[in-house]
């Protein structure tokens, strides 16, 4: 969420950012509902301010017998009092205008983040692992694992419906070992903090992160008022909502597996087949509190810790640093992660490494008191996928299969699969 008073030491800087997004400049109108959001405090505070200075002039005029005036200091008092309610009432609504406005508005660009209105425009960082070559057409991982018989999409349709999978036997077991592949790497090589948060959170929590308002369609509202979590980032970055912390104590880091679940309201017609685009999937996330001077050098190693599980698993990717125009709503910079998928012949985001600067701590009220003692900042929040668990496995699936249909299990997985070092259809 952005500073109004920020916004009015540098209106053309924020024009400039919104530009950057292919967003119309804003901040003559922000500023004009900032001067009547003052003007409504002002003319409450001086209301306020008068009728405590009339209730002492009548005492004073009482008590030098000045009955006549102390009548027209009462009457004056009352006739605030009248007005009270309805100045109140226009307090409240011009700060519920600039609010809710500035609330919907995306976070402002890094000056490292390049322009450009959509992925076309992302720029190319790196390009790491060789891309595997076959001497058959790669299958799709769905086709390979309706093969095995060990994925079903037809008997969840008849449970769930559309855009959910039921995964069976070694895949089942292979998408576990993933998860618990990665969460032990992030612990005990990458120093994250493993929390196992709830999947069900309030209003305030999806606020604070930025699902809400704006993304309302995209996710799920249960009947009791709480949302499913689309991502551990809303549970983990909410850790530090309303609270201070001390500076020593940063970076802290945080990584957890949990469930997903996202409407995809925007994707009617989009990867309609198999698992990269499901209403539920698991999710290895990584978070990270900073304070403002972290946050650049943190960014880095965050994305690096991702790009270290598909490195240990062997998988090509590409690392991609988003344009203005491509990045979310929340993010000041970020980069994606693509593996290369052999069955659809190129490369799909698996992960998206975001800095957002204060934009989250301002909407949690997350911040941290300086080791100089000289007063309290906003922290830096930071997220990313650490990765992708179900576009993962889809990726072990199409890189690792064979021309027989088995697929051959990664090294680095085969001790959370009891040995097994092939998944193979059987009879």
């Amino acid at each position: 969420m952005h500073d109004i008073k920020l916004i009015r030491e540098n209106p053309d800087d924020f024009d400039k950012g919104r530009r950057r997004r292919g967003l119309e400049p804003l901040s003559n109108e922000l500023l004009r509902l900032d001067d009547v959001r003052r003007a409504a405090i002002l003319e409450l505070q001086k209301a306020q301010e008068r009728r405590n200075a009339a209730s002492k002039e009548i005492a004073i005029a009482l008590k030098a017998g000045e009955g006549d005036r102390a009548d027209a200091l009462k009457a004056e008092v009352a006739e605030i009092k009248q007005k009270w309610e309805s100045l109140e009432q226009r307090e409240r609504e011009s700060v519920s205008v600039l609010d809710d406005l500035l609330a919907s508005l995306p976070n402002i660009p890094s000056h490292e983040t390049p322009d450009g209105k959509d992925e076309h425009d992302n720029l190319e960082i790196l390009k790491w692992g060789d891309i595997p070559s076959f001497d058959f057409k790669p299958k799709e991982h769905f086709e390979i694992g309706e093969a095995l018989g060990l994925m079903d999409f037809t008997i969840a349709a008849k449970i769930s419906g559309a855009r959910f999978v039921v995964n069976k036997g070694a895949l089942a077991r292979l998408e576990r070992a993933l998860s618990l592949f990665m969460l032990d790497k992030h612990t005990a090589d990458h120093g994250y903090m493993e929390i196992n948060p709830p999947l069900l959170v309030r209003d305030e929590a999806m606020f604070g992160t930025a699902q809400l308002p704006k993304f309302r369609e995209d996710q799920f509202l249960v009947d009791n008022g709480y949302w499913l979590i689309p991502t551990a980032e809303v549970p983990l970055t909410n850790l530090v909502r309303e609270s201070i912390v001390e500076e020593d104590d940063l970076p802290m880091r945080f990584t957890a597996g949990t469930y997903c679940f996202r409407a995809e309201a925007g994707a009617a017609g989009r990867d309609t087949r198999g698992m990269i685009r499901q209403h539920q999937f698991y999710k290895v996330e990584l978070v990270s509190i900073t304070t403002p001077e972290q946050s650049i050098e943190e960014h880095t190693r965050m994305t690096a810790c991702a790009e270290n599980i598909l490195q240990d698993l062997n998988l090509p990717y590409r690392k991609v640093l988003l344009c203005a125009g491509d990045m979310g709503f929340a993010s000041k910079k970020t980069y994606d992660l693509e593996v290369w998928l052999p069955g659809q012949n190129m490369y799909r985001e698996i992960s998206s490494c975001s800095n957002c600067g204060d934009f989250q701590a301002r909407r949690m009220s997350a911040r941290y008191r300086t080791s100089s003692g000289k007063g309290m900042q906003y922290v830096h929040t930071l997220n990313g996928s650490g990765v992708a668990v179900g576009r993962c496995l889809v990726a072990v699936l199409e890189n690792y299969q064979q021309s027989d249909g088995s697929v051959v299990i990664p090294k680095a997985l085969q001790p959370y699969m009891g040995g097994l070092d092939q998944i193979s259809f059987k009879a």
